[in-house]
């Protein structure tokens, strides 16, 4: 029986492709009338190696797609392969991917350190590099890099909308930032100052960086807690975040926290970190929590638990990043629809800076996805979630930080 996920998906390609006349069999490298081959890199070691589950899950989405007979009739063919999170290594691993490899695009590479070192070079080739797994906001430049398009929120949104809810509820805070020392915590810097506006300088009190070869960042936790801070932002992949949330329950401060969304998942965080130590801690989200109650009635919740039971059987029913994997890749599967027979890069390009409007199943209500010629974001609202030892709570509205 197909499923329903499916078919809503498949309606909304044809909503993509509408009005437009393909030619028959033109294809890009990697595609022919039975295969479409893509290429990703993930940190499957590391320090950033709990965000290898991403891959994972969609792997496992893929296989589903490729046993319901692939996209148009042509199985995806994708080629993960492992980085570290580590800049050199990525450069090493997408240049065979696209020389050797001959893939048509690269998809949902993971994050902002390793996707920066290929950026020109996948732009310079003129190779897809679609959907990165990372909001910095570098990855929306129609204009000078027309060949990358972004997949979660940018991360200077996310933190206009943490400033937001700062002026509004705590208008005498007095704020610590802990940031990954490079384009990927800075976004959240700026993006808080932007937010916070002319008060910024007043409200800002201590900052910390941290690098990915750290190992561990109890020092800069002390140093926070030390400026008399009583509220925190930490900017942390997996790894960091657990560290900042045991020390700082460690050592008796007790902040309103704000969690960057890339560290919200259960199984690789909170778990770690120990749930008790995790209580009321604040981020922002745009898709379904998986431990959310509220949502495990719904068709939506039951099509992803069966996927995750037949497909991903290894993965936790927990964790965020089942959810991120998975819809992240049905938008994948939306534009290669979208592109039926002309499978150029050119083409694919064209469509998936074409999105309107599209639902996502697993996307939170009233949060769709749209991107232009001039606009590569495809997702551009939050709402705000706290936690309550057990799962993640939404509350407020679905907010943009565009105007915050």
């Amino acid at each position: 029986m197909k499923q329903t996920i499916l078919t809503g998906l498949a309606a909304a390609s044809l909503v993509l492709a509408s009005g437009l006349a393909f030619a028959a069999g033109q294809y890009g490298p990697g595609v022919s009338d039975t295969e479409i081959k893509i290429g990703q890199t993930m940190p499957y070691s590391g320090p950033a190696s709990a965000l290898g589950a991403i891959g994972k899950a969609e792997a496992a989405y893929f296989a589903m797609i490729n046993d319901q007979g692939g996209v148009n009739g042509r199985k995806i063919n994708l080629i993960s392969r492992d980085d570290s999170y580590s800049p050199p290594k990525t450069v090493e691993v997408v240049r065979k991917l696209v020389e050797d490899d001959q893939v048509l695009l690269l998809f949902n590479t993971l994050g902002t350190p390793p996707n920066t070192a290929i950026h020109r070079y996948l732009n310079d080739n003129k190779v897809p590099q679609l959907l990165v797994a990372s909001g910095a906001d570098q990855w929306n430049d129609p204009r000078n890099h027309p060949w990358t398009t972004g997949w979660p929120p940018s991360y200077r949104i996310e933190a206009r909308i943490y400033a937001r809810y700062i002026l509004k509820n705590l208008p005498n805070a007095k704020i610590a930032v802990l940031y990954q020392n490079d384009d990927f915590g800075k976004d959240y810097l700026i993006g808080l100052r932007e937010g916070l506006g002319n008060k910024a300088d007043k409200m800002i009190v201590a900052t910390q960086t941290y690098e990915t070869t750290d190992p561990m960042v109890d020092s800069q936790v002390v140093a926070l807690q030390g400026s008399g801070a009583d509220v925190l932002l930490t900017a942390a992949i997996p790894k960091f975040a657990a560290q900042v949330i045991r020390k700082a329950y460690d050592i008796g401060w007790k902040p309103t926290h704000f969690l960057t969304n890339v560290s919200i998942a259960i199984k690789a965080v909170m778990q770690p970190a120990g749930p008790e130590k995790c209580v009321g801690i604040i981020s922002a989200g745009y898709l379904k929590e998986p431990s959310d109650p509220q949502w495990q009635d719904t068709p939506e919740y039951k099509e992803w638990l069966a996927w995750m039971k037949k497909y991903n059987a290894s993965g936790s029913l927990t964790d965020f990043f089942a959810v991120y994997g998975y819809s992240a890749a049905q938008l994948l599967v939306a534009v290669l629809k979208a592109s039926g027979d002309n499978l150029t890069r050119e083409n694919v390009m064209k469509q998936a800076a074409s999105i309107h409007n599209l639902t996502l199943p697993m996307l939170l209500p009233g949060i769709t996805v749209s991107t232009s010629a001039d606009d590569f974001a495809p997702i551009k609202q939050m709402q705000l979630e706290k936690f309550d030892g057990t799962s993640w709570k939404l509350f407020d509205e679905v907010i943009s930080g565009s105007g915050s």
